[in-house]
């Protein structure tokens, strides 16, 4: 297995600092290809968000750099990236914390991590930036918002359908940065042949349809087509007024005869 991975980041039509930060990108080990992306949205209500992203982003990535030169055996136990990953996310948070009381500052972050070998994903998720599996039948959400409404429909006090229009929908019950201890989210699975995993930010996903997106995303083949597809779907959410920054990854799962060279790209 392959893959072809594009990564598409806007400030959007009201704000003047993208706060969204974002690494994507495929690179070879002894045992194939491998895919690796990590989005973070900084707290757009919050001081210097921007910040509190990119040294999040950047760990993950010194983290992709680290492990990809070590890794000799693709079966990776589920453990062993729990392990790590959370020593990440400890690490920037304590960060972060510190550098806001040093500072007099308040920022945080929300994250989506996923790693993608030819037998398995890994995912990790703090907020409500969020990871899909995409087919041409339909989109499998798999992470789950740390959101006020996202508990209110876990308690069945909403539908999810209420839950699309709920007043308060961004406000957040887990972040990177805010509070001394933090938990993520981990997630574990077997990569589809063919599907396209998505990571967006909150403000991808309120005004485009997910028959929009299927049609986009399986509309035509190769990497290129696929970066314009995807730019194009972000297009058409400025197009509807969205005022938040708009950031969105996509790796395709594929079967190549050809692989490229090493490739990750951090925005």
């Amino acid at each position: 297995m392959d893959f072809i991975v594009t990564a598409t980041t806007d400030v959007g039509i009201r704000k003047k600092v993208n706060q969204d930060r974002m690494f994507a990108g495929r690179m070879e080990t002894p045992n194939g290809a491998v895919a690796f992306a990590v989005l973070c949205d900084g707290m757009g209500g919050l001081e210097k968000g921007e910040i509190a992203s990119s040294v999040l982003v950047r760990a993950f990535s010194q983290w992709i750099s680290k492990f990809g030169e070590e890794l000799n055996d693709i079966a990776i136990e589920d453990c062993v990236i729990r392990e790590q990953w959370t020593a990440v996310v400890e690490e920037i948070n304590a960060w972060i914390l510190e550098y806001s009381r040093e500072n007099g500052c308040r920022m945080g972050t929300t994250v989506t991590v996923l790693f993608l070998t030819s037998r398995r994903y890994y995912l990790l998720n703090i907020g409500d930036t969020r990871a899909y599996e995409v087919s041409p039948f339909g989109m499998r959400q798999l992470t789950v918002d740390h959101t006020l409404v996202q508990r209110e429909v876990e308690l069945g006090n909403l539908t999810r359908k209420q839950a699309e229009s709920a007043p308060m929908g961004n406000v957040l019950t887990r972040c990177v940065g805010i509070e001394a201890e933090v938990y993520p989210d981990l997630f574990f699975g077997k990569p589809k042949e063919g599907a396209v995993y998505l990571l967006c930010s909150d403000g991808f996903r309120h005004r485009v349809a997910e028959e929009e997106i299927i049609a986009q995303l399986f509309g035509g083949d190769g990497e290129r087509c696929m970066e314009s597809r995807q730019e194009a779907l972000v297009e058409l959410v400025k197009e509807r007024g969205e005022t938040d920054n708009i950031s969105v990854i996509t790796i395709q799962c594929r079967d190549f005869e050809e692989r490229g060279n090493e490739r990750f790209n951090a925005q």
